[in-house]
């Protein structure tokens, strides 16, 4: 659920209304997929390797993520299991899905899912957004080992998610809902625990909020741009949609030559982490480059 901000106080609107709430993921995944969808595909890996070092820093043998505006789960499908954006996309182009009711396509997925899950490390992934649906399925599907519909814009975390928030070691998000919604992402620093977690986000270029980055200097942590090149978040639908990304990106600092210009969004990858945690990411697994997705 993203990503484009509709006005000077960087509210958003979503392309997904008529698929973000279905009873499965089968429509949800066939709009990725027909729009050029590739966020994910880079932003994991990217998610990979700064798990991996926080987890050697603070001598953890698993983790808790929580996966923020995750809709039905793809960032934890992709961290959690042997799978690729690309695999995800051609599963549910196979036409046997038309027909199947939303039990069934929970039931294959499970089971699916169970056969390719990652044995080590250890994780346990916390789904939180604010369709149920979404996270229905999530759950059901065992993506998510905890599921909340929660709307941080707008209210406290419950007792349950607090709870679950101050164990967590790592905010995973996609597209750019951690960025232009600092009230959320206050809530979700404020119930988490004394040793706060790492944020990683994958924002479109233009969609960096100062706010943000303000409520992430308030609970200890500095953000920093990792050099990961830009990579494709979705491809435009219109010229006014290029229009307004080049815009936004290039008062943010970007040069959008050969990058927006070549007809998408792109996205970048922000890590936000404690200040005792700080150092180069010599040696990370980090994308160098933006091959194509195959």
């Amino acid at each position: 659920m993203t990503e484009l901000p509709n006005s000077a106080k960087g509210g958003f609107v979503t392309i997904f209304d008529d698929t973000y709430n279905q009873p499965d993921c089968r429509a949800y995944f066939r709009m990725m997929d027909a729009l050029g969808y590739r966020n994910q595909h880079h932003a994991v890996a990217a998610f990979r390797a700064g798990l991996t070092e926080l987890m050697r820093l603070r001598g953890l043998k698993s983790a808790r993520i929580v996966d923020f505006a995750s809709s039905y789960g793809i960032v934890s499908a992709l961290m959690g299991h042997d799978l690729t954006l690309a695999q995800v996309f051609d599963r549910y182009r196979a036409p046997a899905f038309d027909g199947m009711a939303a039990p069934e396509v929970i039931q294959q997925d499970r089971a699916w899912l169970n056969s390719i899950r990652h044995a080590a490390p250890p994780m346990r992934f916390v789904g939180l957004d604010v369709a149920p649906n979404a996270i229905a399925y999530g759950v059901a599907a065992g993506l998510f080992d905890a599921g909340f519909v929660e709307d941080l814009q707008e209210n406290e975390a419950s007792p349950d998610l607090a709870a679950e928030l101050a164990h967590c070691d790592m905010i995973v998000e996609c597209g750019s809902v951690a960025q232009l919604m600092p009230e959320a992402l206050d809530r979700l620093l404020t119930a988490a625990g004394p040793r706060k977690p790492w944020v990683m986000t994958s924002p479109i270029r233009g969609n960096e909020r100062p706010e943000a980055a303000e409520v992430l200097r308030d609970h200890g942590l500095v953000m920093e741009r990792l050099p990961v090149p830009p990579f494709v978040h979705r491809r435009f639908e219109r010229a006014e949609e290029q229009a307004r990304a080049i815009a936004n990106a290039q008062a943010q600092g970007h040069d959008t030559e050969g990058v927006e210009s070549t007809g998408h969004f792109h996205a970048q990858i922000l890590l936000a982490r404690p200040a005792d945690e700080l150092g180069p990411p010599q040696g990370w697994a980090l994308p160098v480059s933006v091959a194509p997705m195959g």
